[in-house]
């Protein structure tokens, strides 16, 4: 499996891009040597390489517009009719970015960071909503009573089968959430960026540390090392992700480490 998550750092940029999961099979691109890298992680590697391009006094709003005209070049053209209409099926990734120059955050989409020690995140609408829903399914179900009266504890087949139902079942509300991506929230999908869900922070002239990060980390902490700690503490507390101190539309994933891909960077200005 991998990564959808990336990091990008030039002489004048910091950036975090997290490419978003495919919930569709189809695959819009038309680059047939890519066949095998999935949307998520293609629509990451564009944008990343649109960061190492740009000029250094770039500005959010050029950045919004050389990467969506940048992913919308890689769409196959027969299909950017089907593309306009089903958002779903895009290319997408969200990104938060710092800029030297301008001495600013950029959040496009569902990111986070650290300034200083204060979080700063742009969460997608409804994402706690349809992680609510999935963890009201699991807990309903005399599989996970079961599980949970003898102590929790490893996967069991019943319990797998269990987190992969309650994930399906909240499909259709996702991708419901996803027709609204550049609408309703801000991406990075090709298609014009809805600007006013972007979250700009612009710095003082103050010594600052930084840490920018994906979604991975439920946790974000000022010390990469916190941060996983906290994570696989959740992974042993809570590895459903149902709840009290996160929920997640996805439990963690069986043999590895964590739920989701995930990027940390920490830096001084």
């Amino acid at each position: 499996m991998r990564s959808e998550d990336g990091i990008v750092v030039t002489p004048d940029f910091v950036a975090v891009i997290d490419g978003s999961t495919s919930k569709s099979r189809l695959r819009c691109h038309r680059d047939y040597s890519l066949r095998r890298r999935s949307n998520g992680e293609l629509a990451m590697s564009i944008v990343s390489t649109v960061i190492r391009k740009m000029p250094k006094d770039s500005s959010c709003h050029q950045f919004c517009l050389a990467a969506t005209k940048a992913i919308h070049s890689r769409y196959k053209k027969s299909l950017l009719a089907h593309l306009a209409e089903h958002p779903e099926d895009r290319l997408t990734a969200s990104a938060v970015v710092y800029s030297r120059l301008m001495r600013e955050l950029w959040l496009v989409g569902d990111c986070q960071c650290l300034l200083g020690d204060q979080l700063i995140d742009n969460p997608k609408p409804a994402e706690q909503e349809l992680a609510s829903e999935r963890a009201a399914i699991i807990t309903a179900s005399p599989v996970y009573k079961q599980w949970a009266s003898a102590g929790g504890g490893p996967f069991t087949p019943a319990l797998q089968q269990l987190c992969d139902e309650a994930r399906r079942a909240i499909i259709p509300h996702m991708l419901e959430t996803m027709r609204q991506q550049n609408i309703a929230y801000s991406v990075l999908d090709g298609f014009p960026v809805a600007e006013r869900h972007v979250r700009i922070i612009a710095l003082d002239f103050r010594p600052w540390q930084i840490v920018l990060a994906s979604d991975g980390y439920p946790f974000l902490c000022t010390t990469l090392a916190e941060s996983e700690a906290r994570l696989q503490q959740q992974r042993l507390s809570d590895p459903l992700n149902i709840g009290p101190h996160f929920l997640a539309t996805k439990a963690f994933i069986k043999g590895y480490n964590s739920f989701d891909d995930r990027a940390y960077i920490r830096f001084s200005v």
